[in-house]
C-alpha cells in the first residue's frame, strides 16, 4: 500500500516550514550569530555490525519548533543524498513517499502522546530502510482497534502498521521514554 499524490515529494523542494519560521525546514539557532539559521547536523557513518554501505543520519530536535515539517525535510535530503529522489518510476516515487508519511506519523505520535520527540534516526542499507523516533513518553503505541475508517484521528499507527515490514518499540533499562521504529523495504 502506499501513498498517492499528482506529485513527488522530492520534486517540489523542502516543505514550507511555518511553524519554525524559516524556510528549508531548519528552526532559529538559540546561538546562531545575528540570530542566523542552525541547519540540523547530519550525520553520515557506517556504524560496526551494520552491513557494509549501511549510512545513518541523526536528527536531534532539542530546542526545535515544528518538528514535523523539520523531520520530513531532513527526511527527504536524506533520501536525496541516497539517491531515493529524485524518482525516475512511479514505484520508486510511492516508496519515498511512504517513508516521508511514517516518520511524519511516528514524530506527531511522539508530539501527542509523549512529550515530543528527542531524536530521529534513520539508518539505510541495500535492502531496508529503518526509522526511529526516541522519546521520553511512557505509553505503548498501538494501533487503534476496532480502526474506524473516515473518523478523524487514530490513524497513525494504523498506517505504520499498514505501510511497513516491520515496527515495534524499544525501551532500556533505566532509562526514560522509548524508541518507536520502523522499516521499509528499500525501492528496486
Amino acid at each position: 500500500m502506499s501513498t498517492t499524490r499528482p506529485y513527488s515529494p522530492g520534486d517540489r523542494g523542502p516543505e514550507p516550514s511555518g511553524a519554525s519560521g524559516t524556510s528549508g525546514g531548519a528552526a532559529p539557532a538559540a546561538g546562531a550569530p545575528d540570530g542566523g539559521v542552525a541547519t540540523p547536523t547530519a550525520e553520515t557513518v557506517s556504524p560496526p555490525g551494520l552491513p557494509g554501505g549501511a549510512q545513518v543520519r541523526r536528527l536531534s530536535f532539542e530546542d526545535q519548533s515544528g518538528v514535523v515539517p523539520l523531520a520530513r525535510d531532513f527526511t527527504r535530503q536524506a533520501l536525496y543524498d541516497w539517491g531515493w529522489l529524485p524518482t525516475a518510476t512511479a514505484d520508486r516515487r510511492a516508496a519515498a513517499e511512504d517513508v516521508l508519511l511514517v516518520v511524519s506519523e511516528l514524530v506527531t505520535n511522539a508530539c501527542l502522546h509523549a512529550e515530543g520527540p528527542d531524536l530521529l534516526t534513520i539508518t539505510c542499507d541495500r535492502k531496508v530502510i529503518r526509522l526511529e523516533v526516541t522519546d521520553r513518553g511512557t505509553g505503548q503505541p498501538s494501533p487503534r482497534t476496532p480502526h474506524r475508517a473516515g473518523r478523524p484521528g487514530g490513524h497513525g499507527m494504523f498506517i505504520v502498521q499498514r505501510l511497513c515490514l516491520d515496527w515495534g518499540v524499544q525501551r532500556l533499562p533505566d532509562v526514560a521514554g522509548k524508541t518507536v521504529w520502523a522499516e521499509l523495504g528499500t525501492p528496486s
